[in-house]
């Protein structure tokens, strides 16, 4: 199967093989693939990521999460295997596809399974998502695509295909007011390390890493 997206020589195209459904243009191939995940997710090393400390919720057994921008939904599985039920929003329909994709392979492998059954794809903007939840969930997580950087290697080669079809977030207050409507008990925001606020809103405190650091709005609960 080959679907043809965009137009010209920025033309991507969906195409599906024997190992699932890839996105390719210009010599790329970027796919969804959760099993190369596998060595972040064994214990102890979980227990080190950064995205896993930021939102921790301490007391809750079952506790729930918001994946705004799921993208390829790598970090919304590190939250899963963490013991989160994610629900992840994806609004663009191409990674959306390949994002179900790879959650239908990882759901027939025996390591995967039980992860990727604490997680829900809802193709949509998450704006409206987030309004329409029944109920509060513990955390919302927002990952807005970080700005072009002037250096083109800072960008993971295969994550320029995903440039082509999603740009960096544009509505950041209307995305931090919408989590914050729902009133989490965290709202944790991904940035380069050395990014400004989104939005310009102060966390109540970050943790971070050389590349990335994650700020974390703990609102007041209602």
């Amino acid at each position: 199967m080959t679907d043809s997206l965009g137009q010209g020589d920025a033309a991507v195209r969906l195409v599906r093989d024997e190992r699932g459904l890839a996105l390719v243009g210009d010599g790329m191939e970027l796919r969804g693939d959760f099993s190369r995940m596998l060595p972040r997710l064994r214990q102890g090393r979980l227990q080190q990521e950064l995205l896993v400390k930021a939102a921790r919720i301490k007391g809750v057994e079952a506790p729930t999460a918001v994946d705004c921008t799921a993208g390829l939904g790598e970090d919304s599985l590190l939250l899963a295997a963490a013991g989160f039920t994610v629900t992840l929003f994806e609004r663009d329909q191409t990674i959306a596809a390949l994002l179900a994709d790879a959650l239908i392979r990882a759901a027939a492998d025996p390591r995967l399974a039980e992860v990727v059954g604490r997680m829900t794809l809802v193709t949509g903007d998450s704006v409206a998502g987030l309004a329409a939840l029944p109920e509060p969930p513990d955390v919302v997580y927002l990952d807005p695509m970080f700005p072009a950087r002037t250096k083109s290697a800072a960008v993971k080669k295969k994550f320029q295909l995903l440039h082509r079809l999603e740009r960096p977030c544009e509505e950041e207050e209307a995305l931090v007011a919408a989590a914050l409507a729902v009133h989490p008990r965290k709202v944790v925001i991904k940035r380069p390390a050395k990014g400004g606020l989104l939005a310009g809103m102060k966390p109540s405190y970050s943790v971070g890493g050389k590349a990335v650091r994650y700020d974390v709005l703990v609102p007041p609960r209602p």
